[in-house]
């Protein structure tokens, strides 16, 4: 099957890029997550003042990117003189979820990146009402004055996934052959799992046994699955809840060591 690849162009011209696993071998662990983060700018107008203090300017180099190279990334987009200039922003609004996935996840689990394949249900960024407003506010109004072209990107969708999406990511399940199946917080669950076995909708269904394994069958074949929080509230980005965040730092401290013992 071929896997869903939409099209899309980022303010100041990027082109929309969907991002999967590109190392095929066979993996220890299988992480999906949600949808796909950018390279986000710090954009500057001709006259020094701020207009956008993160903007969406082009996809990650590579699935849960961790931030690095941002710079040289974000000077390679041609933007016109008198529409102002980019900038890196802050480090927190790019590669966050990857460092998150390295430092808080696999690095606990005593898993390096090159043992787990990464998939999201999304696999491409989606603009949230942020990004659209920042959009609409500063980079519409100007747009034909400066010759911008038009932004033309998905916007964070209702449902995370179809019922082809969840075959694709099936089918990248089976190619990666892992012991444990890691879920980043409600969405995997809701709009993966709960396909594969109705006991679970949400993170909270698993009950107070935060970040234990549960075994499942996909297709019939035997899996562990391994719910965890998402790495926004891992690591307390934007809206998230303290709670669950608390619950990952002993997961990390305590359970997390000593959950998957040998590597196959």
């Amino acid at each position: 099957m071929n896997p869903t690849r939409p099209t899309g162009t980022y303010p100041f011209g990027s082109k929309l890029r969907p991002l999967f696993q590109e190392d095929r071998s066979p993996k220890r662990l299988f992480v999906l997550g949600v949808y796909a983060s950018a390279v986000h700018a710090k954009w500057i107008g001709p006259d020094g003042r701020v207009l956008v203090r993160a903007l969406a300017v082009a996809s990650e180099p590579v699935i849960f990117w961790d931030g690095s190279g941002a710079e040289s990334i974000i000077a390679r987009i041609d933007v016109p003189a008198r529409a102002g200039r980019l900038e890196p922003a802050d480090p927190a609004f790019n590669g966050s979820s990857g460092r998150s996935i390295d430092d808080d996840f696999l690095g606990p689990l005593g898993v390096a990146r090159k043992d787990a394949w990464l998939c999201d249900l999304v696999p491409h960024t989606c603009l949230n009402p942020k990004q659209c407003a920042a959009i609409g506010r500063e980079y519409e109004p100007r747009r034909h004055d400066c010759g911008l072209p038009q932004v033309d990107l998905p916007q964070v969708p209702r449902a995370f996934a179809d019922d082809r999406r969840r075959a694709e990511v099936l089918d990248e399940i089976e190619e990666a052959q892992p012991d444990v199946i890691v879920l980043l917080g409600d969405q995997p669950i809701r709009h993966f799992l709960s396909h594969q076995d109705r006991r679970w909708r949400k993170l909270a269904d698993f009950g107070s046994d935060y970040g234990r394994i549960h075994p499942v069958v996909i297709r019939d074949r035997g899996y562990q699955v391994l719910p965890l929080a998402h790495p926004r509230q891992v690591r307390g980005l934007g809206m998230h809840s303290t709670g669950w965040r608390l619950r990952h730092e002993v997961w990390k401290r305590e359970v997390a060591p000593g959950l998957l013992g040998r590597p196959r």
